[in-house]
């Protein structure tokens, strides 16, 4: 072993690479395999661009052209989705060097308690009696410990959580493409570095700390994952079950030598994760006698290994325990956005080289928290929830995890101000190697006269600072060293920042240059195509010249070669060329918009730059709805007096009331709480009453017809579609009863409810596709297995839409009546399977943006009128509790995805309608709504932030996201509801009789 200084590097790995600072940097093995002293960037996250991959799929097969385009769209779309990553949200490299002090560490093992989804609140309160609900703990903090308040990040999960407490580092959402139970990158931990770790819990969180371990040193004991039910009647077995396998361990290692020796040993660690609490949080909400209850058991629990494992070594005084959570929980029982009741967890160490409690007169945080607590006269020490990790390591002496960015927190610590010292200049070193290494990385890769370094943190600076830390060291004056390394460790961070952000501005120009290409190419086929603006002639097309070819070449040439001197990765060059191609395209059909120009200026300047206005006055109504769901009201209001402005109130006047009727009612969703609603089962049951009714009448009126289609078969299929709909109506309220008695949910519902929903796809296929009967089975189908997945007032949300729709079919018949583009129709005698394009009957006019915009705003509707699919905690485990109560989130997570879809397709089928009664084809239409999203798409991409709090960041680029998904989901969803729609099983055949 080599000494330098305060500091020793341990011959592991393939041997040393460089010292710095009395510091050995070693190269590590992860994972058992050989890593370089170099940069491991994770892949960009694939669930920004998954999406966009679907999108490859879509085609029409009506157009050639179209399916050229959605083609490059998707290819497009997909490109820009992994730019947007790059620049936004590439993780901080993985740098591969070990660092560690010499001195001898205070504690020879530390105990890890993790008590999933615990708020801090929830915690440090007395309860209504003025009694703590964790006596023993409080009891901890008022006489044996430190404590304080652990802030997490966006999301608030319980993978990034721990990852963030035991590696120290805040990991990429790229972890959530494998359910955040296996591991995108290998990782370091503490757990890693310790000598052994033995853990028990959750087979969800352990064996992902333990496939990144070097070696067979990591142990886990876990229970089965059948046993997180959030229908048990007690939750709370599952820490039980976590206390008594640890007293078991503990006893049988009296008896086992070889496991008594490496008990026995320095750098060893436990960890318990307990999920009672997030188990009970979800099932019953925080407030929840059951959930405070749940408090109490673990406070008992964690104080009987607290005196377990004290008598077990003997009161030897080397023993350091923290207690903590890896997130919170809302008051409505969910957690993964960034309200303070998910980000405030409770941090509590006590134990060999913690501090002892420090009694103050004042706080030094600006909140009122700790009064609030009656805490208000012992010191309150806040970290960042990746600090628990260099805690960890600095307590029982084991190497800080590589990746680590969290900073000691040495208020925590109770030994000699140079154990202190030296310990935050090992995390600053640990910190400032990630900062070289990227450093180094965009140096190699851009060129000497262009790079421009981090100037608060030059080579010289570096080499200053550490040798003023070392001269305040060796002089004693330790306060002053711990100065200097918290000053090291933010300019690192902020350097590593400065590095990562390095391409932003080139980058950017990028996606900027492709948007406006991209959006202007599509405007140009739009006029060439669908319109009759431009006659064209076969010597009206003008050739592009030998001189924009050569030139387009020339630029591509160049760009490549400017990225080939500066060794930069092959991502580059697909996000620096693709506009090229787009731009060049766009030459050759530049004639087009010099006639369009000397159109538009043919016609009156007002009429022009009053429809201008209402283009971008609508898209930016769009765009505020993003962040502002009351816009949506404002918009279905404007709807409603849609047919007053236009007149059309003369010529159908009931039509038009119930159409005004229904926008008003759907206005209503908007203004409701998307998160902390509690459920309202009634509210469900009264919307499978009136989704019952609708359907009775519907089928009355059908069969009452003169129109004969409705033939016994569609009757019999409709009235058993009226039966499952009632069925499912019956099991949503027989499940919550029965979770309310906790009896848990009875087979049959789980069996009705797959069943419902397996049959959703299939059965309005069977049906005749004569319009209304079509329509009439695939409500009735998505309804059903809706309200198997509702809690309370959203059940109403599909209901009234579905109406609104119903309406919207007639009144752009009206539209097409009224502008004289169409006799009145009959829409009844309409058969989706013999639709066929007719777009060559009909171009496009000004009416048509406006369906289109329509059709975006029904969408965003969908999206956002009865929860946000940016934030995670908009949506209520509750919600699949008639499908499955046993934690799965990949199960989970689908059904609820399936249940924000179904809005979308009833939108889309009625769009289907609207589209085939308009004498249109959704080709031309789909045109203008790719228009649309481009335009929203390149606003939030300015829009899209690095900075502030994390659910602002996190939101900012969902929404950026979402909108670029938003065509390409759109097609896919017109695929689905055209398949639906027109597409029919053939069960009883007729046989024909021929006559001899």
């Amino acid at each position: 072993m080599l000494q330098v200084g305060g500091f020793a590097c341990l011959p592991f790995g393939v041997g040393r690479v460089g010292a710095l600072g009395g510091v050995c940097l070693q190269v590590r093995q992860i994972g058992g395999r050989s890593a370089q002293l170099a940069v491991s960037t994770p892949e960009p996250p694939v669930t920004a661009f998954v999406f966009g991959r679907f999108g490859w799929s879509w085609c029409f097969p009506r157009s050639r052209s179209v399916r050229i385009l959605s083609h490059e769209k998707s290819t497009f779309y997909v490109v820009l989705q992994r730019l947007l990553i790059k620049i936004h949200l590439e993780n901080a490299p993985v740098v591969h060097c070990w660092i560690r002090t010499l001195l001898q560490p205070p504690a020879n093992r530390l105990v890890l308690f993790v008590a999933d989804g615990l708020r801090a609140d929830t915690f440090f309160e007395l309860d209504e009696n003025g009694t703590s609900r964790a006596p023993y703990l409080r009891d901890i903090i008022h006489t044996r410990g430190s404590w304080g308040i652990s802030h997490t990040r966006v999301p608030t999960e319980s993978r990034p959580g721990h990852v963030a407490l035991i590696a120290g580092f805040y990991e990429d959402v790229s972890a959530v493409a494998k359910g955040w139970k296996e591991n995108p990158v290998q990782f370091d931990s503490v757990f890693n570095e310790s000598a052994y770790t033995w853990s028990w819990g959750s087979p969800d969180i352990l064996p992902m700390f333990a496939k990144g371990a070097s070696g067979e040193h990591v142990y886990t004991h876990c229970y089965l994952a059948e046993t997180e039910d959030f229908a048990a009647k007690d939750a709370t077995k599952l820490d039980t079950w976590v206390f008594k396998n640890v007293k078991e361990f503990f006893i049988s290692a009296r008896e086992n030598q070889t496991l008594f020796n490496k008990l026995n040993g320095e750098k060893v660690m436990f960890f318990l994760h307990l999920l009672g609490l997030d188990t009970n949080g979800h099932a019953h909400r925080p407030g929840s006698r059951e959930y405070k209850e749940n408090v109490r058991k673990v406070d008992e629990g964690v104080k009987e290994i607290v005196e377990l494992i004290e008598a077990f070594y003997g009161n030897d005084d080397k023993t350091a325990f923290i207690f903590t959570s890896d997130h919170g929980m809302t008051d409505w029982g969910s957690h993964g956005a960034g309200h303070p009741s998910e980000t405030l967890t409770p941090l509590v160490a006590w134990g060999a080289g913690v501090h002892y409690p420090r009694r103050i007169t004042m706080q030094h945080v600006g909140d009122t928290f700790s009064q609030q607590w009656k805490l208000d006269g012992l010191d309150r020490l806040d970290v960042n929830q990746a600090d628990v990790a260099p805690l960890m390591a600095s307590l029982i002496g084991v190497p800080y995890p590589l990746n680590s960015v969290g900073i000691l927190p040495v208020e925590y610590l109770n030994s000699s101000d140079l154990f202190k010292a030296e310990s935050m200049l090992t995390n600053a070193l640990q910190i400032l190697e990630q900062f070289k290494v990227k450093m180094t990385q965009k140096k190699e890769t851009t060129l000497s006269i262009l790079f421009s370094p981090f100037a608060l943190l030059s080579e010289s600076e570096q080499l200053d600072i550490l040798r003023k830390t070392r001269s305040h060291i060796q002089g004693g004056n330790y306060k002053e060293a711990l100065l200097l390394c918290r000053s090291l460790i933010d300019l690192a961070l902020e350097g590593l920042s400065y590095y990562h952000t390095y391409d932003r501005f080139f980058l950017g120009i990028s996606v900027v240059m492709g948007f406006t290409g991209w959006i202007l190419y599509i405007i140009l086929i739009i006029i060439k195509t669908q319109t009759d603006i431009i006659q064209t002639s076969s010597n009206s097309r003008m050739e592009s010249s030998h001189l924009s070819r050569y030139g387009f070449t020339a630029l591509g040439s160049f760009i490549t070669f400017f990225l080939m001197i500066q060794s930069c990765p092959w991502t580059y060059y697909v996000y620096c060329l693709l506009p090229i191609p787009v731009w060049h395209a766009i030459s050759n059909e530049v004639w087009i918009l010099n006639k369009f120009v000397d159109y538009m200026l043919s016609i009156s300047l007002a009429r022009t730059m009053g429809f201008l206005l209402v283009i971008i006055l609508a898209v930016e109504l769009m765009v505020l709805s993003f962040f502002y769901r009351a816009v949506l009201t404002v918009g279905l209001i404007a709807f409603a007096c849609w047919p007053i402005g236009t007149k059309m109130y003369t010529q159908s006047k009931i039509t038009t009331l119930v159409w005004v009727v229904f926008c008003l009612l759907l206005a209503v969703f908007p203004l409701m709480p998307v998160v902390g609603r509690e459920p309202n089962i009634t509210l469900v049951i009264f919307a499978g009453f009136a989704s019952l009714c609708i359907s009775l009448t519907s089928i009355w009126y059908l069969w009452k017809s003169k129109d004969r289609k409705f033939g016994d078969q569609n009757l019999a299929l409709n009235i058993c579609q009226v039966l499952s709909l009632a069925v499912s109506t019956y099991v949503v309220s027989s499940t919550h009863a029965s979770l309310a008695i906790k009896q848990g949910v009875p087979l049959i519902n789980h069996i009705v409810s797959w069943t419902t929903l397996a049959s959703a796809l299939a059965v309005p296929l069977l049906s005749t596709t004569f319009l209304f009967q079509r329509l009439l089975c695939i409500f009735i189908s998505f309804v059903s297995t809706y309200l198997l997945l509702s809690t309370g007032y959203e059940a109403l949300f599909p209901v009234i839409l579905s109406c609104l729709m119903f309406v919207w079919i007639f009144m752009e018949q009206e539209t097409l009546v009224k502008n004289g583009l169409s006799g009145r129709r009959k829409l009844n005698i309409i058969d989706f399977s013999c639709s066929t394009d007719i777009s060559q009957f009909r171009q496009l006019n000004l009416d048509d943006i406006r369906r289109s915009f329509f059709l975006v705003f029904f969408i965003i509707t969908a999206f956002f009128g009865t929860g946000n699919i940016a934030s995670i905690n908009s949506f209520d485990p509750a919600s699949v509790y008639c499908f499955l109560t046993i934690f799965n989130p990949f199960v989970m997570g689908g059904l609820m995805m399936w249940k924000v879809l179904i809005p979308f397709i009833l939108v889309m089928c009625a769009f289907e309608t609207v589209q085939i009664s308009a004498q249109i084809s959704s080709k031309s239409l789909f045109l203008i709504v790719l228009v649309i999203s481009d335009i929203m798409s390149l606003h939030f991409f300015f829009l899209v932030q690095d900075y502030g709090s994390w659910l602002d960041i996190g939101t900012s680029i969902s929404h950026y996201v979402i909108v670029m998904c938003m065509t390409i989901f759109m097609m896919l969803l017109s695929r689905l509801a055209h398949f639906l729609t027109t597409k029919k099983i053939e069960v009883w055949r007729k046989k024909k009789h021929h006559s001899t």
